[in-house]
């Protein structure tokens, strides 16, 4: 089989997956099919390094993760500073001692996360954080990525990871406060 043989089965056997994957990392299909392209772009230029050591598909993932690591890279060196005034006052004190308050969760279900209404609140909660949080959230609670390779790959400091991720936290936990728990 000649190489672009070779590529054309596996655009036919892997798109699938590695779109699912795509819109699990990206939330955007058009984001995730254009990703997806440049994998199967980037299995085409560098086809004759795959050594065979590992599955098609586990070197497409590979592809897809990287392509994926600069997306966020460059979105998140494109958009512009978050502001706090939504959280904190001109002094920088809390606008509302709230946040700090434990929910009562006394009455909810003990397993939210088995709850598809509460995935899909919590989804719809992560998609409105501004893209400099969202993206550090997505690699480091969704990818699972340690906080030193989010910091490396987002070019950040650690510091600074764990100040997003927890101004992340508070709007995350606003918007579920408004959207779940006052609801049920």
């Amino acid at each position: 089989m000649t190489k672009n043989e070779v590529l054309k089965s596996w655009v036919e056997m892997y798109s699938g997956a590695l779109l699912k994957r795509a819109m699990y990392l990206l939330s955007d299909k058009d984001d995730a099919r254009d990703i997806v392209q440049e994998v199967f772009l980037s299995a085409l230029s560098s086809y004759d390094s795959f050594e065979g050591k590992s599955q098609p598909l586990t070197w497409l993932m590979t592809i897809l993760n990287r392509k994926v690591a600069d997306f966020y890279r460059g979105k998140y060196k494109s958009e512009p500073q978050i502001r706090l005034d939504h959280f904190f006052d001109e002094t920088g004190s809390w606008k509302s001692s709230q946040v700090l308050n434990d929910w009562d969760i006394s009455n909810k279900e003990p397993e939210l996360l088995d709850d598809q209404q509460f995935n899909k609140t919590l989804e719809d909660c992560i998609e409105e954080l501004p893209v400099r949080w969202k993206i550090p959230v997505k690699m480091y609670y969704l990818q699972e990525k340690k906080a030193p390779d989010v910091s490396q790959e987002l070019d950040i400091s650690t510091t600074n990871l764990w100040k997003i991720l927890q101004r992340s936290r508070m709007q995350l936990r606003e918007c579920l406060d408004f959207n779940w728990f006052a609801k049920s």
